[in-house]
């Protein structure tokens, strides 16, 4: 009996080397084939050898690079697939664990975590997330903005600790504008924002703010904002959510 082919679906954390995990680094040093956004190909550039295959393509490429990694597995090649942050969280583990069940394929498929943008800018930033918190995309793209919108109300009102992702960029400038518009509905305009571009690369930049002067031309698509709740506050530079310790 042959043994059962596989498929790595790789999550390389938020930039550097140093942040991304020790197994992922390992099959990542090893398989023959690695498949990827052309951007995370080349965060991962200093461990990949001359003698490993290489598939890169831009956005919007993605069922694309989901079939040739699914492909390339399945004729024989040890194949990982690349999401930068962790592969499950806005990343190419649903693609291919989607396709698979509906080609009904005889692959293995073992997803390696990574470090999210969520956990790398909260590192950066303090410690925001020390309580309940909500992860929302401002892309609308795949996801109706109706539904965004409704999701944004919902994190406001209750009160979470909010962190967005794919927050403006030079297509969607109005999206940002209005989550901030939901929040100062429903949270004081004092309630503190970290805003980290570039997060563990390259140009990495910090900017702690409000929610009434949360500065948004600085905001791109290589942005993570962070929202705190009603108990959040900025102290020596940082962010800090109380966890309710007595201290």
């Amino acid at each position: 009996m042959s043994a059962a082919k596989k498929l790595y679906v790789i999550g390389i954390g938020p930039g550097s080397i140093e942040m991304m995990s020790r197994k992922a680094f390992s099959i990542l040093k090893k398989v023959e084939v690695i498949v990827g956004y052309k951007s995370y190909i080349k965060l991962a550039a200093e461990i990949i050898s001359e003698e490993q295959e290489i598939y890169q393509s831009g956005m919007g490429a993605e069922k694309k690079r989901v079939v040739k990694a699914i492909e390339s597995a399945l004729n024989g090649k040890t194949t990982a697939i690349i999401s930068s942050g962790d592969a499950g969280v806005y990343g190419m583990a649903g693609p291919v664990l989607e396709l698979v069940d509906k080609r009904n394929l005889d692959l293995e498929v073992e997803i390696i975590p990574g470090i999210t943008a969520a956990n790398a800018a909260a590192a950066v930033l303090g410690a925001p997330l020390m309580h309940d918190y909500a992860v929302i995309s401002l892309s609308d793209i795949l996801t109706p903005w109706e539904v965004i919108v409704k999701r944004l109300k919902a994190a406001a009102e209750s009160d979470l600790i909010t962190v967005l992702y794919n927050p403006r960029s030079s297509r969607r400038k109005k999206q940002l504008k209005i989550a901030r518009e939901i929040y100062l509905s429903h949270r004081d305009k004092s309630t503190p924002v970290g805003i980290v571009r570039n997060i563990d690369r390259e140009g990495e930049n910090i900017i702690i703010s409000d929610l009434q002067n949360l500065p948004l031309k600085k905001v791109d698509m290589l942005s993570t904002v962070v929202i705190g709740n009603s108990q959040t506050y900025a102290a020596g530079g940082k962010l800090i959510t109380p966890r309710g310790y007595n201290l």
